[in-house]
């Protein structure tokens, strides 16, 4: 699919919109109704596609930048594309899409997240605490998770709802991945009550940070204990009920 043009892939696009998706789609700002199954399968026919992604970005049509950021190159934008990019995304899903799977990948990642979360905009500021979230997961070496505790505490009841779901986020990271910082997270959450009351389907875990925290903690720690089980049969304890 060398050849293939903006204009057919464009078409193409347009084929695959289903009025109901559309629909469901719109009910959670995202104007499409393309299902993102077909979307990534067709991200797999075309390939790496730099240019080509370049152009349909430009269409300004969410679909298509949704494609874009499948076929891209995260590593070949400049600082100031993803700035302008981000400030371009106009719904939630490229926005997710941007950040997860370009900017996240791109070597300006660290810059743009100190540059971000300080930014007026706060659906710019969600994508510069989104790229903090991965770090505190991650690459926590350098940061000051106090000091982090004590912006979201400060900041996460009167955020604006973007902005406030990343904050919680990384709240929630805080308290799953350092035990330290447990504690305070969960008590930071449980004063907000951030997102306390938001709907949660069967089998989803709530978003509350308390709840999320234990949750997430309570799976890896069940995960753990098979191996530390093991390892504590394998440490010079036979298990086959003969004598050592």
């Amino acid at each position: 699919m060398t050849g293939t043009t903006t204009a057919e892939v464009s078409a193409e696009l347009a084929a695959l919109d289903d009025p109901r998706a559309r629909q469901v789609n719109e009910k959670h700002g995202d104007d499409h109704g393309v299902n993102l199954g077909k979307l990534r399968a067709l991200a797999k026919r075309l390939k790496i596609r730099q240019e080509l992604a370049l152009e349909l970005w430009e269409t300004d049509d969410t679909a298509a930048r949704l494609l874009a950021l499948l076929i891209c190159r995260p590593k070949a934008f400049e600082r100031d594309d993803l700035d302008r990019m981000v400030r371009e995304a106009r719904t939630p899903k490229v926005h997710d899409w941007l950040v997860n799977h370009v900017v996240k990948k791109n070597p300006h990642a660290e810059e743009l997240r100190l540059a971000w979360s300080a930014d007026p905009d706060p659906v710019v500021a969600s994508a510069g605490w989104a790229l903090t979230t991965e770090r505190v997961a991650k690459t926590p070496e350098g940061l000051d998770l106090a000091r982090l505790l004590d912006v979201i505490e400060a900041e996460l009841k009167t955020a604006p709802d973007r902005l406030q779901w990343a904050m919680n986020h990384c709240l929630a990271q805080i308290g799953i991945d350092h035990t330290e910082h447990r504690a305070r997270a969960i008590g930071i959450g449980e004063r907000l009550e951030v997102l306390k009351d938001y709907p949660t389907p069967p089998n989803c875990t709530s978003p509350f940070a308390p709840v999320w925290i234990a949750e997430i903690v309570r799976r890896r720690e069940e995960r753990v204990q098979p191996i530390r089980q093991a390892s504590s049969n394998s440490d010079g304890v036979r298990t086959n009920g003969s004598s050592p």
